[in-house]
């Protein structure tokens, strides 16, 4: 069996380095054996992934990516040109998509995450076009985000809307979070019922973060944006066989407590490539099991 490579971004400052954000991944992957390969982040995203992949060797084999988040058709360049020398992404661009995008996994999870509902499309919508979409989720507080990311801090003027009834500050918030992300959602505009949460001494909702391979959780720690301290132990009896049903070969899943008692909820789903770890988090049963796929 041939052990997966690592594909991490290259420092774009020193291109035959990994990017200082993933130097202690890389590290750890080859304290445990495994090999790293460096790919041209920039480059991908402008739309150049045979520049992007000048630096995997010929007949990678089988890889596994581990960086900044990739769209989903910039990916699927990524998996064409790898495989012209010999690389095999293990997440397929089918799997990244269903992980990476809320309309992907929103089916599966559906019941044990809050209700939401979508439309797509790259620019803001009109105000008659949300009201219909608010009209599908009912009345009441909701999240604005889109198909990857909300601005949960910039809350007030880009992500929470106190009552879809309320078209006006719906529709301001709508348009500036899409200010705030240079013109362009991913995907589009979702809109997710407000639940709220058990919240830590900051005010924010305590998340607990699962890494999954397939289908197996082989990491639980805190959400990267938690404050230091110990990260909440979730139930998975829920999640897990959800997970196994969405079919995604390396995943994560945010998970937080109703804070009316009634359990843990999945705040996110998230390709696992793509998802951040806490500097300094102890990845070595993560990366033990990538490299024994």
């Amino acid at each position: 069996m041939t052990t997966p490579a690592v594909l991490v971004p290259a420092d774009p400052l020193s291109p035959r380095r990994p990017d200082p954000h993933y130097v202690w991944e890389a590290q750890l992957v080859r304290d445990l054996g495994g090999t790293c390969v460096l790919l041209d982040h920039d480059a991908l995203l402008a739309g150049d992934a045979e520049a992007a992949v000048q630096r995997v060797p010929a007949g990678v084999g089988p890889l596994w990516y581990r960086g900044w988040m990739v769209p989903v058709p910039a990916y699927q360049d990524l998996a064409r040109v790898l495989a012209a020398r010999g690389g095999v992404l293990l997440t397929t661009p089918a799997g990244y998509g269903d992980a990476h995008e809320l309309p992907g996994w929103y089916g599966v999870f559906e019941g044990a995450t809050p209700e939401s509902r979508w439309l797509p499309g790259a620019a803001a919508p009109s105000r008659e076009e949300l009201a219909a979409l608010a009209g599908r989720l009912g009345g009441g507080p909701a999240i604005v985000k889109d198909y990857v990311k909300s601005r949960k801090y910039e809350w007030e003027e880009a992500c929470f809307v106190p009552d879809l009834a309320d078209t006006d500050r719906l529709y301001a918030v709508v348009t500036r979070f899409v200010e705030l992300q240079d013109g362009a959602p991913t995907g589009g505009i979702v809109l997710r019922r407000y639940e709220e949460f058990v919240r830590d001494a900051q005010g924010r909702a305590e998340e607990a973060r699962v890494w999954w391979v397939d289908g197996e959780p082989v990491l639980r720690g805190a959400h990267p944006d938690a404050p230091p301290g110990p990260a909440p132990h979730a139930d998975l009896s829920v999640v897990g066989p959800l997970v196994h049903t969405l079919g995604c070969r390396f995943v994560t899943t945010d998970l937080a407590r109703r804070a009316d008692g009634s359990g843990w909820r999945v705040v996110e789903v998230g390709d696992g490539q793509v998802s951040d770890l806490p500097r300094g988090a102890d990845a070595a049963s993560l990366y033990a099991a990538l490299l024994a796929v």
